[in-house]
């Protein structure tokens, strides 16, 4: 293993266990690579899968074209999904689980066929889905503030935190996945909203886009995996209290709230 991705990952990992913010990977390592960055959350999460974790899934992000704009980049990134992850619709989130929250809504993909790129296409995505389902996901943060460049988010699994996946699940052939509408309410105020068609275009793209790069790294998309295919508006600030709900007129309602 090489030593500066493990020493790398090992500061992210004692921001998780200190529950405090560190400083971001590129100020400790100016010259990091993308390769490096993908090389440094696999090692994160080889060890938690080594305490007892399970990989469930993947999560895709930066696939708005503002938000790649912001980081200076022309594709979106991925991190892994973990058991230790997931929360029930309607749930509540401790404040013990959490840094420095965002919540974003989003169409999730549980897929019945493995994916393995390269080559994979939009219909391979549409023809290897089980059903597609509504989504929360809440992005935090490792490094302190969010002061992160696209390295950095990276090594920290695609800022991840959790996800909630919506009860209501669809086949594809009762839902346009471009033209499905989100309404999105923090504390039963709408913050925004979006369509399918934010993530890329079309979110199925952005699950054969992850297909295709996983495969770089000779991973492939398991049957059973929750996809989570990019957000669909704004990600939103959550403080202690708030509740967030994601509505969709087809997929239905998800929602979450914090301790």
């Amino acid at each position: 293993m090489n030593e500066k991705v493990m020493s790398l990952s090992e500061h992210l990992a004692s921001a998780e266990k200190e529950r405090k913010g560190v400083e971001p990977v590129t100020s400790l390592n100016p010259d990091l690579a993308i390769r490096e960055a993908y090389d440094i959350q696999l090692t994160t999460i080889e060890q938690k899968v080594s305490k007892g974790e399970a990989i469930v899934g993947k999560k895709i992000g930066l696939t708005s074209k503002a938000m790649q704009e912001l980081l200076g980049v022309s594709e979106p990134d991925y991190g892994h999904l973990l058991t230790s992850m997931e929360v029930k619709d309607k749930g509540i989130i401790s404040r013990k689980q959490v840094m420095q929250p965002k919540v974003e809504g989003e169409i999730a993909f549980i897929l019945k066929r493995d994916l393995k790129g390269p080559g994979i296409t939009t219909e391979d995505v549409l023809e290897a889905t089980e059903f597609v389902a509504p989504a929360l996901e809440i992005v935090d943060s490792r490094i302190q503030d969010w002061k992160i460049t696209l390295a950095d988010t990276i090594a920290d699994n695609a800022s991840s935190g959790l996800f909630i996946l919506g009860n209501n699940k669809r086949s594809l052939n009762e839902i346009d996945l471009v033209e499905e509408e989100m309404v999105f309410y923090k504390n039963d105020e709408e913050m925004n909203r979006g369509k399918g068609s934010a993530a890329l275009g079309n979110p199925a793209y952005c699950v054969a886009w992850l297909a295709n790069k996983l495969s770089e790294y000779d991973i492939t998309l398991k049957a059973g995996e929750i996809i989570l295919s990019g957000a669909l508006s704004a990600a939103v600030d959550a403080a202690p209290g708030d509740q967030f709900k994601a509505v969709f007129p087809y997929l239905g309602e998800v929602e979450v709230s914090f301790a």
